[in-house]
């Protein structure tokens, strides 16, 4: 029963943010309180949904395993986005398209400003060594090149559309049937998986779908409290309600899944884990942002473009542009303190954006303070991007060339 403790625990915390939607509890309530049961609900089951995939794969096709688990991974993530998408087509007038371009982009830049650089660094403090990321991976990076090429014509053209869904969605249709072809590789469970993987097959499949199912109403029980209740907090508080869509409501959905990286990382297969990430990221940069027209189009009932104004124009130019040189960073499939430093110094630089936005105006008068800092912290991105890519052109010519299968064997 010990070993079971840390899947009873989650599922029991689970249950008080599902009460609070039977029950119908008016999130104006007390937004505080339903933002940290929410909160809780929704890291707890990211934690089972995550346990489940681990052991998902044991027992179905591997083809099926890899399409299902890059759809799921991100669920809390897709849920919560998915939200704001549908309330701005109901309330196109209201801040909800803010709103989800805000959740978005704070996800995005999260995974890499954050994610990826605490796992390099962890690795490298602990073992003295640079993270060594497989070849197969290029497969990955070879995707998410590709994404976030076509990323950066986004705000250029100025519109997000039901054309940008299909492009975007495409390209992790194209990524899927990639690495279906891949090899059976033996995945080796630990930690709660493993309890679950224990267990006789018969058994272990019903535990397994029975905990899918679990993690998924709870995701989806409590997505629109969890959403609501946040933006109501911020009100409340005086703070910014966009910085808190952008940047707690990633952290609460995120979080199992940077825990289980770091937890790969500080057990010394780093490149697991960032490969893990990298793959999440590209989930995230396709799936997610495809599926945002696409919910708005059905919400609104026509196929207008999502009205984005200008500064969410550039906050996605700014995740584009640090996806960009993220990527030329890690292209050489090696990365140790020097590049995740640098990844991580620009990510807080421009996360303390609000302070410029008050400091600004007083050295540059009539200017849009926090546009500024957006477009500068792009410029910057972009143009650090370039210089590697000037530096190290092989290394984007081995990532096109291995995209195919991603074998560690095709170097």
């Amino acid at each position: 029963m010990k070993k079971w403790m840390p899947i009873i625990i989650a599922v029991i915390a689970t249950i008080p943010g599902v009460m609070m939607r039977l029950l119908g509890v008016d999130v104006h309530s007390n937004p505080i309180a339903i933002t940290l049961i929410t909160a809780v609900a929704i890291f707890s089951a990211s934690f089972i949904l995550t346990w489940a995939c681990e052991v998902m794969q044991i027992d179905i096709p591997q083809a099926v395993a890899v399409a299902l688990v890059a759809l799921i991974a991100v669920l809390p993530e897709y849920a919560v986005d998915m939200y704001f998408t549908w309330m701005a087509g109901q309330h196109p007038e209201s801040g909800y398209v803010h709103y989800a371009v805000a959740n978005m982009t704070g996800a995005n830049r999260l995974l890499i400003g954050v994610g990826w650089s605490v796992i390099i660094l962890i690795f490298a403090f602990k073992f003295r060594k640079k993270v060594v990321i497989e070849s197969s991976h290029k497969t990955e990076l070879f995707f998410l090149m590709i994404a976030t090429l076509y990323a950066i014509t986004i705000p250029l053209k100025g519109a997000l559309n039901l054309f940008d869904s299909v492009i975007l969605i495409g390209i992790f249709v194209w990524y899927i049937s990639i690495i279906i072809r891949k090899p059976v590789e033996d995945e080796e469970v630990e930690g709660p998986a493993k309890v679950i993987a224990d267990l006789p097959k018969q058994t272990r499949l019903i535990v397994t779908w029975v905990l899918f199912l679990i993690s998924a109403l709870v995701i989806f029980a409590d997505a629109e409290l969890f959403s609501e209740s946040i933006v109501a907090s911020g009100k409340l508080l005086g703070i910014n309600e966009f910085l808190l869509v952008q940047w707690l409501a990633p952290i609460a959905s995120e979080a199992p899944e940077f825990i289980v990286a770091i937890t790969f990382a500080l057990r010394g297969n780093a490149g697991l884990a960032l490969g893990s990430l990298i793959s999440s990221k590209l989930n995230q940069w396709t799936l997610l942002v495809g599926m945002i027209p696409l919910v708005y189009s059905v919400s609104s009932g026509s196929t207008n473009h999502m009205p984005l104004e200008t500064m969410q124009m550039h906050e996605l130019l700014l995740t584009a542009a640090q996806s960009a040189f993220a990527i030329a960073l890690i292209a050489g499939l090696v990365a140790g303190k020097k590049e995740a430093l640098l990844l991580l110094s620009l990510f807080m630089l421009q996360f303390l954006s609000p302070f410029y936005d008050t400091k600004l105006p007083q050295y540059i008068p009539n200017t849009k303070p926090h546009d500024t800092v957006l477009m500068t912290f792009s410029t910057i991105y972009i143009i650090f991007t370039i210089i590697l890519v000037v530096m190290h052109p092989k290394r984007f010519v081995s990532i096109i060339k291995g995209y195919k299968t991603g074998l560690p064997n095709k170097g």
